[in-house]
């Protein structure tokens, strides 16, 4: 089971982007990292919407053929699945990885499964499978996914609680997943109580080069100035 952050933690990581997150990570850990990202491009249905953030509620999904499982069984998995979803404390984002060697070929994300993993208490779902009824969609829940399909095909569930890969980052059940736009990044529960207090310093730190790169009569001698600012913001 998962430790709930605190509310406060949550709202500011919730205020800021993603790439905002991933400079603080970086800040707490005292170096740069090329790992706990997605790394490839993400499609998202409403990319004005804040960031996500929530406990990663995973999957597998595929569409390409019929299943050969019994009606009866997959939809006592489907059940199964929207179960896992709903149980547990907390706000959830739900990642799934559609596991065909073609993703996308059919969507699971359209007006009726947004609906009920909405009021099942999601907050947006990350997939490297595909989205479909844009513009009918509940403009509340965000969907980051890797392409467009008009059609649902054989999608289903296949398993649930799962590593899944999607993007290039690697997501195991209950991580601490915060994605937009941008793509997401998975934040090791040890460090998040952290967060805040580093966007806090990663904003302050880049302030004066924003404020001098956007004045008139910027130089790169104002730039250096600017710079010796920001290494001396604590």
């Amino acid at each position: 089971m998962e430790q709930v952050l605190s509310s406060e933690v949550f709202a500011a990581l919730t205020a800021v982007d993603t790439p905002t997150v991933c400079n603080a990570i970086e800040l707490v850990l005292g170096r740069r990292t090329a790992e706990g990202f997605t790394t490839q491009p993400v499609l998202a249905a409403h990319p004005n919407l804040p960031a996500i953030v929530g406990y990663a509620r995973t999957g597998l999904i595929r569409s390409s053929q019929p299943s050969e499982d019994s009606p009866e069984t997959l939809r006592a998995r489907r059940i199964a699945y929207y179960r896992y979803v709903a149980a547990h404390p907390g706000p959830a984002v739900v990642v799934l990885q559609d596991i065909d060697p073609h993703p996308g070929l059919g969507s699971f994300w359209g007006e009726v499964n947004v609906a009920i993993h909405k009021g099942l208490g999601a907050r947006g779902v990350l997939t490297n499978g595909s989205m479909r009824d844009l513009g009918a969609v509940d403009p509340g829940f965000q969907i980051l996914a890797g392409s467009l399909s008009p059609s649902h095909a054989f999608v289903r569930i296949e398993e649930f609680e799962c590593p899944v890969e999607v993007f290039g980052l690697r997501v195991k059940p209950n991580d601490l997943v915060h994605a937009d736009r941008h793509g997401a990044v998975t934040i090791d529960p040890e460090i998040a109580h952290e967060l805040p207090r580093a966007i806090d310093l990663v904003m302050r730190k880049e302030a004066p080069i924003l404020r001098a790169a956007r004045s008139p009569g910027f130089t790169v001698e104002k730039l250096i100035e600017a710079w010796g600012e920001a290494e001396d913001t604590h």
